[in-house]
C-alpha cells in the first residue's frame, strides 16, 4: 500500500477478500451540489451501493492523506466546506505535501482508487473536451486519465455542456472502448441518447465485467468507459435543456469563466435557470450509475472466483 494512502477498514477488508468494492468521488459533494443535497447525495450512493451487496469507497484527500472510504464525518466535511479545492492528478502531490484537504476530480478518483486496487468507479458524467476547444484548448484530464488508468468508469456519458463529437475522438486516440450499458447510443448525461454512438453495447453487469476481465488479462493499459443512461423517467427535454446549457455558456463567457471554475458554474447556472429540474435529474443518474457499478463489481467477483 503506498504509504500516503489509508484505507478505511471496511474498505480494506473487502479489498483482502477479494470483495466488490465500488468507488466515489468528493468532487460531486464539494462542489456538485449544495448544502444539504450534496451530504445527502454522497449518503445515498454510499447506501445504494450497499444495498446491493458491495462496498462503497468515497475518496478524497484530508489532511495530507488520501482516505479510500471516507466515515460518515469526512463526508459532512467535504459537503460543508466549499474551499475545499478540486483536484486532479496534477493537484495531488502539493495537496499531500501541504497536508490540505482535496474533493477528487474522475482523473484523481481513479489514479487513487487504481493505487489502492479497486477497479470500478460511479461517478455523474465525465469530463471531456468542451466546447470552442479550438480556441482554448479547455480538456478535461478525465481523458488523458481514461487512457492510462486501469479502472472500469461507470457514467452517464459525457456532461451535455461540452462537444461530445470531439471528446468521443480524443477517447478513440487514447484508446479506451466506450461500451454502452443496454444501449447503442452515448448518452449526454441528462439526455439518453446525444446523437453519438458508443463502439460497443453489453446488455447487462456480467457482459460488462466479462469485457473488463478480459482487458486485464491482455495486458492493455487504460480504462473502460461504461455508459449507463439516465433512467428514463428522469431524462430532461432535449431543447429545453440545451437551450438552458447554451445561455449559461454564453453567462460563463461574458464572465470570464474559464479552467477549473466553468463545470461548477454550469452547473450552479442551470440549478438556478432550470428551477432544479437539472439538480433532480443529476442525482437520479448519480444513483443509477452507483447502482449498476455494484452490480458489475459483483459481477466480476464472481468471474474472479471461477478463474
Amino acid at each position: 500500500m503506498n504509504q500516503h494512502l489509508v484505507c478505511s477498514s471496511e474498505v480494506k477488508t473487502a479489498l483482502e477478500n477479494g470483495g466488490a468494492v465500488v468507488a466515489l468521488e468528493t468532487t460531486i459533494i464539494s462542489h456538485g451540489f449544495n448544502y444539504p443535497e450534496n451530504l445527502e447525495c454522497g449518503r445515498e450512493c454510499e447506501r445504494v451501493i450497499r444495498e446491493e451487496g458491495a462496498v462503497p469507497a468515497t475518496i478524497g484527500i484530508v489532511d495530507g492523506r488520501i482516505v479510500i472510504g471516507l466515515d460518515d464525518d469526512e463526508i459532512r466535511r467535504f459537503a460543508g466546506d466549499r474551499s475545499i479545492p478540486k483536484c486532479s492528478r496534477r493537484d495531488a502531490a502539493a495537496i499531500v505535501a501541504r497536508e490540505g484537504c482535496g474533493a477528487t476530480t474522475v482523473a484523481a478518483t481513479m489514479l487513487f482508487a487504481r493505487m489502492a486496487g479497486i477497479r470500478f468507479f460511479a461517478t455523474g458524467g465525465i469530463g471531456g473536451v468542451h466546447r470552442g476547444a479550438n480556441q482554448t484548448f479547455d480538456i478535461s484530464a478525465d481523458l488523458e486519465e481514461l487512457a492510462q488508468t486501469e479502472v472500469a468508469v461507470i457514467c452517464a456519458g459525457a456532461k451535455s455542456i461540452l462537444d461530445i463529437p470531439l471528446t468521443l475522438e480524443y477517447l478513440e486516440t487514447g484508446g479506451v472502448t466506450v461500451l454502452g450499458y443496454g444501449t447503442g447510443a452515448f448518452p449526454a448525461f441528462y439526455l439518453r441518447d446525444s446523437g453519438c454512438a458508443v463502439d460497443y453495447r453489453v446488455e447487462n453487469a456480467g457482459e460488462a465485467a466479462r469485457m473488463f476481465k478480459i482487458k486485464e488479462e491482455l495486458g492493455l493499459k487504460g480504462g473502460v468507459l461504461i455508459c449507463n443512461p439516465i433512467p428514463l423517467k428522469d431524462e430532461m427535454e432535449s431543447a429545453f435543456i440545451n437551450g438552458k446549457i447554451q445561455a449559461a455558456l454564453d453567462e460563463a463567457q461574458k464572465q470570464g469563466i474559464s479552467g477549473k471554475a466553468v463545470t461548477p458554474f454550469l452547473l450552479a447556472e442551470l440549478h438556478k435557470t432550470t428551477g432544479g429540474k437539472s439538480v433532480e435529474a443529476n442525482k437520479a443518474l448519480v444513483f443509477n450509475n452507483a447502482r449498476t457499478a455494484a452490480q458489475i463489481a459483483l459481477a466480476y467477483r464472481e468471474l474472479a472466483g471461477r478463474s
